[in-house]
């Protein structure tokens, strides 16, 4: 897996919203996941791709459709990669000391 890749298709909003949409609903043809989108078919094309040669999303052909499924292997060996050499339980409480802090209730003022 190149890196590099992984990190360029998920800088774009719209390419994380479309993995959004194939992790709530695996398996979805391009029509489907334009549905709903402020994006033409075209631009939708072009970020799947993006995320294809990123191997974040696989196509299947099935009959005269595309559909499209979600990787979630890059994801994972970058989360151990990154997330894992800082302790996982370490950087969870890091979180969570941090959203504490940012919440209204948090505020001690």
């Amino acid at each position: 897996m190149e890196t590099d890749a992984v990190f360029r298709a998920l800088a774009d909003p719209s390419r994380r919203a479309l993995l959004d949409r194939l992790f709530a609903r695996n398996g979805q043809t391009l029509m489907e996941l334009c549905d709903g989108l402020a994006m033409s078919r075209q631009a939708v094309s072009k970020h799947l791709g993006i995320l294809e040669e990123a191997t974040l999303v696989t196509a299947v052909k099935r009959g005269r459709e595309k559909l499209h499924y979600l990787n979630p292997v890059p994801i994972a060996e970058i989360a151990d990669r990154w997330i894992g050499k800082f302790e996982r339980a370490r950087v969870k409480d890091l979180v969570a000391f941090k959203t504490q802090l940012e919440s209204p209730e948090g505020d001690t003022e």
